[in-house]
């Protein structure tokens, strides 16, 4: 957008002395719960179409229709904060028409018509040789009896969703469970069938999957070298804390196992990536020592992902343990802004989607894709709108056999709109979330807004520390910011 440069000009990134970087002692001495909590207070609910987050750096004006950024000089910020504090909405309406800021809606009421299939996962072995406690597939059994998905079902999920692929497009086929490696053999005949069958057709099938690690074989590391995959590994921190949430179904802990069996893994890494997730509960929350553990360990990104949703109600985090973990997260951002002004590689993958993200301009009024072109396929066939819905009528979406269920789809893609949301209607951070995760909404409801907030608070100034300060690192490659 073309701004008069004494006005409001478009966040984009700008060349900056490098005498002017913030030095690493400053950024490190700024975390503490003092600023967290500045930052949770900074980010409340305020006005529904704009907000503002100021710092040293200045004022950055997200416009929330298209999730628009925008520096604000000195001299216009009273102006905008007196705006959006005023009771008068149209007041804002006014101030951002005046400088040329106003554009039509990037997104209506109109929930999406039928998207096209574009991604799967395959519950390939409903079962698990893990006992987690928070399990919410019930420690890998969806609430049923153990049981693997037939290699024809494989097949015909396949089939399924590259029937849907015009030449050229590009699917995800990911592999889950329970322990989707206690299937083996099926994943590997199923990866080969995708790969040719794709082939075939001139589309880029990509694969993942998502394992505890304990069954890792040595051979596995070349069959997923060999065919791009991406890999995310179950971890939960270091050994004391990991082992006392996913521990053998005898109790024993799993994490010298796991370590031991993916270190193939790490060690071959080249067209295949190997994150780790860590979930994050009231026992873990040292975020900063799990990652540096993680990044030495070799793993090409580490992400957290809160606790809201446990199928036994054990370890869910309250809101004191989401405002402890607001203040590690932003511990971990100051890291990676450290690292990245220094030219330094620091895989915290939270802090490096959420950047590309606002950079893009993210505007979506769902959380994800789920039910939409992506769905969960269970062992015996049925469609779910997502994986965490396998074995929940209330995300169930048809079958291979019978398709997508298009009348449920349209019911689910209405109502589960953002605009359909409460309080998300009102909350200027809307379009960035999307509303949160369906299948915690719909279990626990939203335990997480003011986290969520406060970490978007926090990354929009960091985007602008960033893209003034290291601009080179916006232009990096993708795979950066999403292995």
């Amino acid at each position: 957008m073309s701004m008069s440069p004494d006005l409001v000009t478009e966040d984009k990134a700008v060349e900056k002395p490098q005498d002017q970087l913030p030095a690493a002692p400053a950024l490190a001495s700024a975390l503490t719960a003092t600023l967290a909590q500045r930052i949770v207070a900074a980010s409340r609910p305020g006005h529904r179409d704009a907000h503002l987050v100021e710092d040293a750096q200045g004022a950055q004006l997200l416009l929330v229709n298209g999730s628009r950024l925008f520096h604000l000089p000195p001299e216009l910020l009273n102006e905008f904060r007196i705006a959006i504090d005023s009771d008068d909405s149209q007041l804002l309406d006014e101030l951002i028409d005046s400088y040329g800021l106003q554009a039509a809606p990037y997104i209506d009421d109109a929930p999406l018509n039928s998207p096209p299939m574009h991604a799967l996962s395959l519950a390939i072995a409903q079962k698990c040789n893990l006992g987690c406690t928070y399990c919410y597939a019930q420690q890998g059994e969806f609430g049923g009896k153990a049981k693997s998905m037939e290699l024809q079902t494989a097949m015909q999920a396949v089939d399924v969703l590259l029937a849907q692929a015009a030449p050229g497009a590009k699917v995800n086929l990911a592999f889950m469970g329970g322990e989707p490696l206690s299937n083996r053999a099926v994943l590997r005949s199923v990866t080969e069938y995708a790969s040719e069958q794709a082939a075939q057709r001139n589309v880029r099938c990509h694969f993942s999957i998502t394992t505890n690690g304990t069954l890792v074989q040595p051979e596995d590391a070349d069959f997923f070298e060999q065919h791009g995959f991406a890999v995310t590994v179950s971890l939960d921190g270091p050994a004391a804390q990991h082992n006392r949430l996913r521990a053998f179904k005898g109790g024993k802990g799993s994490f010298d196992q796991i370590v031991e069996r993916i270190a193939p893994l790490l060690e071959r890494q080249r067209q295949m990536q190997v994150s780790a997730r860590v979930t994050v509960t009231p026992f873990n929350l040292n975020l900063p020592q799990t990652l540096d553990m993680f990044i030495d360990m070799g793993f090409h990104s580490v992400g957290f992902s809160p606790l809201l949703r446990a199928s036994n109600g054990q370890a869910e985090m309250g809101a004191e343990d989401m405002a402890e973990m607001l203040q590690g997260m932003i511990a971990c951002g100051l890291a990676f802004e450290q690292h990245v002004m220094q030219g330094k590689r620091y895989p915290f993958m939270n802090m490096q989607n959420a950047l590309r993200e606002l950079q893009r301009g993210t505007h979506r009024p769902y959380p994800c894709g789920a039910g939409a072109g992506y769905f969960g396929v269970s062992a015996d066939g049925d469609l779910s709108a997502c994986h965490r819905f396998v074995g929940d009528e209330q995300g169930g979406m048809g079958s291979l056999d019978k398709g997508v269920d298009r009348s449920k789809q349209a019911i689910w893609l209405s109502q589960r709109h953002v605009h359909q949301q409460q309080p998300c209607n009102d909350c200027w951070a809307r379009y960035l979330c999307g509303g949160g995760c369906h299948h915690e909404v719909l279990a626990r409801g939203r335990h997480a807004c003011d986290y969520i907030r406060g970490w978007l608070h926090y990354t929009i100034g960091a985007h602008q520390r960033l893209s003034h300060l290291t601009p080179d690192w916006f232009a990096g490659p993708a795979d950066e910011a999403h292995a």
